[in-house]
């Protein structure tokens, strides 16, 4: 694992939450999966004691809130493809599979090395190696799925890159076809928080972060008057809140109030 960087190294953050939600709060979400994959990580990974509930369930919010969209999509477009962009060790496919759907995975290629070794490849995912912010891995799913429309996902990726490159790469999605794209993001306020505190809980403080979003209304004028914003809505919304401890709630609610995290659902024109 020496060869991960900083921002690499974060793929461990969202595992560890999906496993203290599937052990603990399963109705938030239930990852098997994951729970098989246990005791396969660094041994010094398997008990986050310096994180809080809510560090722990702010990933695997993320995840739920992800599996919402993407089974809604595939409902909408059962002919439509899933790709993950930055997909570092999320399980999604055995989460959210219904048996017929194409699904891509898209991430560095030493990151994608370690997943394979983890988690080898399913029958109906496809693992690319590559840079998210590039075109190739998009060219490539579109000379395998020339029309299918695409649910693109970035969970817990746009925080960590200029706001520059995360427009450019949303502009050039609008260039291959239909393409929708979810994806969480902080608002300035939020962003703060993170890096004072959240960063911290999980261990990685030094990793630097520079995209946030305050209205996807300004986003999309940035990207193109053609967008259309399909949902933005507050993190937690959707989130089961009972049996969580009083802290987490709040905690919860406050961001949520506030709109400090959210999820942005894109489609780029």
């Amino acid at each position: 694992m020496s060869k991960l960087g900083v921002i690499e190294d974060t793929l461990f953050v969202p595992m560890l939450g999906r496993l203290y939600a599937s052990e603990h709060c399963p109705q938030i979400l239930y990852d098997q999966k994951a729970l098989e994959l246990k005791e396969k990580l660094p041994p010094g990974l398997r008990k986050p004691d310096h994180q809080s509930q809510y560090t722990l369930l702010a990933s695997a919010a993320r995840s739920a809130n992800m599996d919402r969209f993407i089974r809604t999509f595939l409902e909408r477009r059962p002919d439509g493809a899933i790709v993950q962009l930055g997909c570092g060790l999320e399980t999604t496919y055995h989460r959210c599979d219904n048996g017929r759907t194409r699904w891509y995975a898209v991430d560095l290629p030493h990151v994608m090395e370690y997943r394979r070794k983890l988690l080898p490849e399913p029958e109906r995912e496809t693992y690319i190696a590559g840079n998210a912010f590039s075109d190739g891995w998009i060219r490539q799913i579109r000379t395998d799925a020339p029309s299918a429309p695409l649910l693109i996902t970035a969970g817990g990726l746009f925080h960590y890159f200029e706001e520059a490159r995360v427009l450019a790469l949303l502009r050039m999605l609008g260039r291959f076809g239909e393409t929708e794209v979810v994806f969480d993001t902080v608002s300035r306020s939020g962003m703060t928080m993170m890096r004072k505190k959240y960063m911290k809980q999980v261990g990685h403080a030094d990793a630097q972060m520079f995209f946030y979003v305050d209205s996807a209304a300004e986003l999309a004028a940035k990207i193109s008057s053609k967008v259309k914003i399909l949902a933005e809505e507050p993190y937690y919304h959707r989130i089961p809140k009972s049996g969580l401890k009083l802290s987490t709630k709040i905690s919860m609610a406050i961001s949520d109030q506030l709109q400090m995290v959210k999820m942005i659902h894109l489609l780029p024109r």
